[in-house]
């Protein structure tokens, strides 16, 4: 029976990606990409020759209809993003909630993720955590910092290099400078770094030091 599945791909180093992936990704129809640049570098490492499809952010509203007839015609799909698991801060939940909505079946792999090993090197209490992914660029933004003030459970965010320091700021004005964080970037790679302290400490240091590479803040909640 065909069906879609999720396939989490390495979100720095190229073995940090499953047998069972390769497996998938080898078997598959069609791999929907969110840039196909991106992923025909990982199949072309692995020696995987399936066919690449474009299914990014900007083209999924008008994909995903097209692409779930085609799996319920008996095409067997796998989804990738450019790094990580697809639908976390990527595009995949529209085309999974398509093919749901139409009884085609929809499996996801275990596997690679930012957040995860960030979350848990940064010292910060990992048993209660709130994922909060990008915070928006513009519009939206202070309030959703300020509704998260008396959030008690760790929370997550995914942030451009770019922003890092103005994220930082904003986050110490409104949770106090204080407030335990730690910044990872390059999670996996050869420059991986994780830099731990208070808000106001970290700003300081980036301000000094423009980061590169992707990057996940960890910062602690509001202690009763």
């Amino acid at each position: 029976m065909a069906k879609l599945i999720l396939v989490p791909t390495p979100v720095g180093n190229f073995k940090d990606i499953t047998l069972r992936a390769l497996e998938v990704l080898k078997e598959a129809d069609l791999v929907l990409a969110e840039d196909t640049r991106q992923a025909s570098k990982l199949l072309s490492h692995y020696d995987i020759h399936t066919p690449l499809q474009s299914h990014h952010m900007f083209n999924e509203h008008k994909s995903v209809e097209a692409v779930s007839r085609r799996i319920a015609a008996g095409l067997n799909v796998a989804l990738v993003s450019d790094a990580g698991t697809p639908g976390i801060s990527d595009p995949g939940f529209l085309l999974v909630r398509t093919c749901l909505e139409k009884d085609i079946e929809v499996e996801t792999l275990p596997g690679a993720t930012a957040f995860v090993p960030a979350l848990v090197n940064s010292g910060l209490p990992c048993d209660r955590f709130c994922f909060e992914g990008f915070l928006p660029q513009k519009k939206g933004r202070q309030k959703k910092l300020e509704v998260l003030s008396e959030e008690q459970r760790t929370m997550i965010f995914y942030e451009s290099p770019f922003r890092l320091v103005k994220a930082l700021d904003e986050m110490s004005m409104v949770f106090g400078p204080e407030r335990k964080a730690c910044v990872s970037r390059e999670i996996s790679k050869l420059h991986e770094e994780n830099r731990r302290g208070s808000l106001e400490i970290l700003s300081a240091h980036y301000r000094g030091n423009p980061p590169k590479g992707e990057i996940v803040i960890i910062v602690a909640g509001k202690t009763r």
